[in-house]
């Protein structure tokens, strides 16, 4: 299927990889393919994505804001609360027994996110949602006889199913709708 991706949707797909090893991820989320975009994709349509309110550093922002650095969030803390470990108890003996730094210390602070947080060099796995968005890029291609698949049609596959996540960097779905539209006359003006 990737032989017809174009050079740019190609190199947003790498990208992606790229966004995903930097923000600490295990696996390639369809909000990384949205990050691949914003680097890589035609400059029509990351002019697009820019006139719509979607930068790529805002986008990476806002992505960073709700991936902390804390390997256990708040779900985490409730379920070890409800099996009698208070985390925040734990935190407190080690900095009184290892001093106040201890945690930071144990992670060297010029360390790659994507190393620290479990991330892994090489190849890094899609979720399934990102394949979805994948194969839906090639489906839009095909549903308007497009040769090939530009970074426009990726887009649009990951329009079709953008997840939690994705929907909100794109403002909701009233958003994506009127996103939608505006894609298809982008890659109606391209052909």
């Amino acid at each position: 299927m990737f032989e017809r991706f174009s050079r740019n949707a190609r190199s947003a797909v790498v990208a992606a990889q790229e966004q995903a090893r930097e923000l600490g991820s295990p696996e390639i989320r369809v909000e990384h393919l949205l990050l691949g975009l914003l680097e890589e994709g035609e400059p029509q349509l990351r002019s697009l994505l820019e006139q719509n309110g979607f930068t790529l550093h805002g986008a990476q922002q806002s992505l960073s804001a709700a991936t902390t650095d804390d390997p256990l969030g708040p779900g985490d803390a409730e379920a070890l609360r409800s099996i009698g470990i208070d985390l925040d108890a734990v935190r407190e003996s080690l900095e009184a027994g290892f001093g106040a730094d201890a945690l930071d210390r144990a992670i060297p602070a010029d360390e790659p996110r994507g190393r620290r947080r479990g991330g892994r060099l090489g190849h890094i796995p899609f979720t399934r949602d990102a394949k979805k968005a994948l194969e839906l890029s090639l489906r839009e291609a095909l549903a308007r006889k497009d040769k090939s698949i530009e970074s426009g049609h990726v887009l649009l596959g990951i329009l079709r199913t953008p997840g939690q996540v994705a929907t909100e960097l794109l403002g909701g779905p009233d958003e994506i709708a009127r996103l939608r539209g505006e894609i298809n006359t982008l890659l109606d003006k391209a052909a």
